[in-house]
């Protein structure tokens, strides 16, 4: 009868779940997985390919990235409470995105004796024992569990799976102390289980009369509005959108939008600021948003009638929310914008298309106003040693097919780059959902990994760029042959800090010493900072950038390289804000 370490029926449970990769960052709490994986690999078993990354934040992003072009959670191993602190950034962005992941974390062996195989042999299982390593990342994941024996440990695979790919999905985390790991049991002894039996769980669609009444509001209403952020994780759900704006008249705006959800080529797309919209309002449609609008900004609020449906209608992870709606429903928005399109086809007569299509038309010169602002930001080059942003974005989409994934970490400049590079198809746009700097390296990676044939852009500020650890960035796409190209947008240092003290204090102190505490300068000779130096350590092409004519080449260059299976990094110095 063959007998097997728990760490052996572990692998064979993400084998059973379907796991295909493990990203991982090991330590001494690891041993026993190590050892199972050489003794797979020497026998020709099949099993997740591990992805070694040199820091935390790396692995957790690239499972989401592959998981946001999949839909499939893949494994994060990290080290203790070490590595579990490392990861707490990147699991606060993947809850926050709603992308599931299991995130394993190995403890300190709990015998000190010898007592078991996997005991405490060295210093450092001592100090990486804490009282509660899973308060860490608590906040940010929808399951934890610490596995208590090897017995259970493809029936708490199943659980983790069901977890995270549950509507609305996202991290879990499981503890896998050292002796448990290197437990032996005999196949007999293990339980039998069908994981499809433990399967997730997933919102549907709506009852009749909440559709009839959606319908009969929207098609009365003479100034109808949708407010999205992350409803373009499904295709389908775009589609609807549109067809359905497009039957009712429906002016659609993106505020922080983590997908694309709507095609910028759509008539009525209305871009990306959603408080002129508020101004004549009748009816809204708050769909799959977690923060529509800022409160304190927004007027007229009270005079809409606001419709909500969201995968996570509630926002139970949000302490405050702060948005009333007036009907409230979780589901899947594909599914009910197609339910609210099917009855207003039905019901629409010749009058109320003609009435559609009018007030349709009247959003042309609204439309070909912000085409003319667009281009006219795009034509200021900026100066010689620091190009304009807009301009800087305007060549990237020059550049850019339809077909490429843009990863938008410019933060102040974000905003700017949505208008400048034009996204039209689902799926080639990503956001940052949560509060954690430093994703998009991570995130590009995953993407590309699932996606080899598309080309992923990552347009990053300097001060995000510190948070992402690039080195492990290029460290990974070098060793596993991973091309992307990186934008490094250098304006020296944290605008958004800046424009945050300027916004509560406009007149303060700080504003007229400009003194913000926002800023990293070049060194004492004035040499520049090297950021495309990182990438070239570990095998990128490198480029930098202070002269606007010589940017469309640099661009050329770098896609060339990429295009080529070498990751690139462009180091732009733009101007501050």
């Amino acid at each position: 009868m063959s007998r097997h370490s728990a760490a052996h029926y572990f692998l064979e449970g993400l084998v059973d779940l379907g796991v295909e990769y493990i990203f991982a960052n090991l330590g001494t709490d690891h041993v026993s997985l190590i050892e199972e994986i050489a003794r797979w690999d020497r026998e020709g078993r099949k099993h997740p390919e591990v992805i070694l990354c040199p820091h935390e934040i790396v692995a957790v992003h690239m499972a989401g990235g592959y998981a946001l072009a999949t839909g499939r959670g893949q494994a994060v191993f990290v080290h203790v409470d070490a590595g579990t602190a490392n990861a707490c950034m990147a699991i606060q962005n993947l809850f926050r995105y709603r992308l599931p992941v299991m995130l394993f974390a190995g403890r300190a062996p709990y015998t000190l004796h010898g007592e078991l195989t996997g005991s405490r042999d060295t210093y450092v299982h001592f100090v990486q024992d804490p009282f509660d390593i899973a308060s860490i990342v608590r906040p940010y994941v929808k399951w934890e569990y610490s596995l208590p024996s090897g017995i259970v440990v493809k029936e708490a695979l199943a659980r983790a799976s069901a977890f995270m790919h549950s509507d609305p999905p996202g991290p879990v985390y499981m503890m896998l102390p050292r002796e448990t790991l290197a437990e032996q049991w005999d196949e007999a002894q293990m339980p039998a289980y069908n994981p499809a039996r433990f399967g997730s769980v997933a919102v549907g669609g709506i009852d009749q009369d909440r559709v009839e009444t959606i319908a009969s509001r929207l098609m009365a209403s003479e100034n109808p509005i949708a407010l999205t952020a992350y409803l373009g994780r499904n295709a389908d759900a775009v589609a609807a959108l549109e067809r359905l704006a497009l039957a009712c008249g429906i002016r659609i705006a993106e505020f922080n939008s983590i997908d694309l959800n709507v095609s910028q080529d759509s008539p009525c797309f209305a871009g990306f600021d959603p408080l002129p919209l508020l101004e004549q309002a009748d009816v809204g449609l708050l769909l799959d948003t977690d923060v529509p609008f800022v409160p304190q900004y927004a007027r007229r609020v009270e005079a809409i009638d606001w419709i909500q449906i969201d995968i996570d209608p509630l926002k139970s992870d949000f302490p405050m929310w702060g948005f009333p709606t007036d009907i409230r429903v979780q589901a899947d928005c594909a599914t009910v914008l197609r339910q609210v399109l099917e009855v207003v086809e039905a019901r629409a007569d010749d009058l109320y298309r003609k009435r559609v299509t009018e007030r349709t038309a009247g959003w042309s010169g609204a439309r070909d106003a912000a085409a003319r602002r667009r281009a006219a930001a795009a034509e200021n080059k900026g100066t010689s040693g620091a190009l304009s942003a807009a301009f800087l974005f305007a060549t990237l989409n020059r550049a850019l097919s339809q077909d490429d994934i843009v990863v938008n970490e410019a933060i102040r400049n974000g905003p700017l780059l949505q208008e400048q590079i034009r996204r039209t198809q689902p799926h080639s746009y990503v956001g940052l959902a949560g509060g954690g700097l430093g994703f998009s390296g991570g995130m590009a990676l995953g993407l590309k990994l699932a996606q080899p044939e598309r080309r992923i852009v990552q347009i990053i500020g300097d001060g995000a760029y510190h948070f992402s650890s690039p080195d492990s960035v290029f460290a990974v796409a070098q060793q596993y042959q991973i091309p992307i190209l990186t934008v490094v947008l250098d304006n020296g240092g944290w605008q958004a800090v800046k424009s945050s003290v300027q916004r509560v204090y406009p007149k303060g102190v700080a504003a007229e010493t400009d003194s913000f505490q926002s800023q990293l300068r070049s060194g004492r000779q004035g040499e520049k900072r090297g950021f495309s130096d990182i990438g070239r350590a570990f095998g990128a092409h490198g480029e930098f950038v202070s002269e606007p004519d010589e940017l469309a080449a640099a661009v050329e260059r770098c896609l060339a390289a990429v295009d080529g299976g070498i990751a690139a990094v462009l180091h732009v110095q733009i101007t501050p804000l």
